[in-house]
Formats: structure tokens, C-alpha cells, sequence
């Protein structure tokens, strides 16, 4: 990879990114939860994970607790494997800098 992955780099998708990567394998946040962890609008937040989830980045499960909606969020194996990347990427550049 000689460039990071634009999809991952941009800011509020990186925090994403990073807070599903930091859940076990297959664990889901709530979206009210995430938004909290990234600081986002709930509209900014919702077009973000959009974006990832076309990306095959993240999967979206949407069902009711207690008659309300709710919205959960994980990270994909082909997620977990781009952050894996785009993480990789960021060590060897800093590495080839010293």
C-alpha cells in the first residue's frame, strides 16, 4: 500500500474505525454509543457509517429494544482487515521517517 486507504483516513471514519476495532471480534455498539465515542451528529455519524457499510467495512443491524429502534454497528472481517492495513501503512511511514 503506498497510500492509506481515503476511505478509513478521513477523521470521523478513522475514529470509527478505531472504536469498532477496539470491541472482541464480531461485537456490536450501539449507534447512540458510537456517536458519543466519535463526537459526532447523529446525521454526520449516519452518513459516515454509510459509507463504510457500502464499503463492506462495517455491517448495520437495525431492530427494536423495548419498542424503540435501535441501531448497532460492528465491524466486518473485511473491516477489521482494512483498519489492519491502514494501521500498517501508518507504522512504516513513521518507521521510514527515523
Amino acid at each position: 500500500m503506498d497510500q492509506p486507504d481515503n476511505l478509513i483516513h478521513q477523521p470521523v471514519r478513522l475514529k470509527i474505525m478505531a472504536a469498532l476495532k477496539a470491541l472482541p471480534a464480531a461485537e456490536q455498539i450501539e449507534f447512540v454509543r458510537l456517536r458519543k465515542l466519535v463526537d459526532a451528529t447523529e446525521g454526520n455519524l449516519g452518513a459516515h457509517i454509510q459509507t463504510l457499510e457500502h464499503a463492506g467495512y462495517v455491517a448495520v443491524e437495525k431492530d427494536f429494544a423495548e419498542n424503540r429502534p435501535r441501531t448497532r454497528v460492528k465491524l466486518s472481517k473485511h473491516g477489521r482487515r482494512a483498519f489492519e492495513d491502514y494501521t500498517a501503512f501508518l507504522r512504516d511511514l513513521i518507521d521510514g521517517a527515523s
